[in-house]
């Protein structure tokens, strides 16, 4: 069983590791700093999805502070939600920065990360571990905790941001997806006034999956809330994206290198994943998985 000391320690080394990276990237050169400031989420609206979501972009020294600021950005605030966290995007560009140990820095609070992550995780029940992690680390938010730093030293052809429609992914059997519709018919659907055609709905959908073999194997793919990414390009095949949770840092690069912003977000009339996916229950965003 893993102690609340193993936690602390761990926890411990993370934050000196990271206070260490602030101290140097504090006295780095930099010529472009960027931070993308998104609007608080209070634990009244943590489950209202945005349709639009209007950035506020900082730039300059106010910005690196704010840069700076987000890697310690880890601990519960009083009204703000600890459920939908807090996101940081923007763009940190040294020059004449020392690569070697700045990357090395970056690796050693990283891998920090990491194994505070597993040490957290090795405490099976979800129970024990919140009041473990809690005890050892009051307020601590421990998703925000967990947040790696991307980085890139090899020059790329554009840095660019934009914004990502991830999804829930959950397996279901057939017997299990016929047991969340029969639940599902017994709730009351405040959208629709009529309770007898939210039954005969759930009822359509139950035949559906019914009708199925019982080895079917089924899958939800529910939209969640947009996030921001960073997208790094070096050629049209070698290219790869990265959340942009905390902010990016560029070092060195060349100075022809493009660099984007993020715009501000606004919901696409329909959600691509709709388009993208034929769903046998559109409403629970269930569909077949390919055998």
């Amino acid at each position: 069983m893993v102690s609340k000391v193993q936690i602390r320690s761990q926890f411990d080394l993370m934050n000196e590791l990271t206070s260490l990276l602030i101290d140097e990237l504090r006295v780095c050169e930099y010529s472009k700093a960027e931070y993308y400031q998104l609007p608080d989420i209070t634990s009244v609206d943590e489950n209202i999805i945005p349709e639009s979501i209007l950035v506020k972009k900082l730039t300059g020294e106010i910005a690196h502070r704010a840069i700076l600021n987000s890697f310690t950005d880890i601990y519960k605030k009083e009204s703000l939600s600890s459920r939908v966290l807090k996101r940081h995007p923007g763009l940190l560009v040294l020059k004449n920065a020392d690569v070697m140990g700045l990357t090395n820095r970056i690796k050693q609070v990283n891998k920090a990360k990491a194994a505070f992550k597993e040490c957290v995780l090795a405490i099976d029940n979800n129970d024990a571990r919140f009041e473990a992690v809690h005890n050892a680390v009051p307020n601590l938010i421990t998703l925000a905790a967990y947040r790696k730093i991307h980085f890139q030293s090899e020059s790329p052809f554009s840095v660019r941001f934009t914004w990502m429609h991830k999804h829930a992914t959950k397996t279901l059997t057939k017997k299990m997806a016929l047991e969340m519709l029969d639940k599902s018919a017994g709730y009351r659907n405040p959208r629709m006034i009529d309770q007898q055609k939210w039954q005969a709905l759930v009822a359509q959908e139950q035949l559906r999956v019914a009708s199925l073999g019982d080895k079917e194997k089924l899958r939800i793919r529910r939209p969640t809330r947009v996030s921001p990414q960073v997208n790094v390009r070096y050629t049209a095949e070698n290219r790869y994206h990265v959340s942009a949770a905390l902010p990016f840092i560029l070092i060195n690069p060349q100075a022809d290198v493009k660099l984007g912003t993020l715009p501000d977000y606004q919901k696409p009339e329909s959600h691509p994943r709709k388009k993208e996916y034929d769903f046998l229950v559109d409403r629970l965003y269930l569909e077949q998985v390919d055998k």
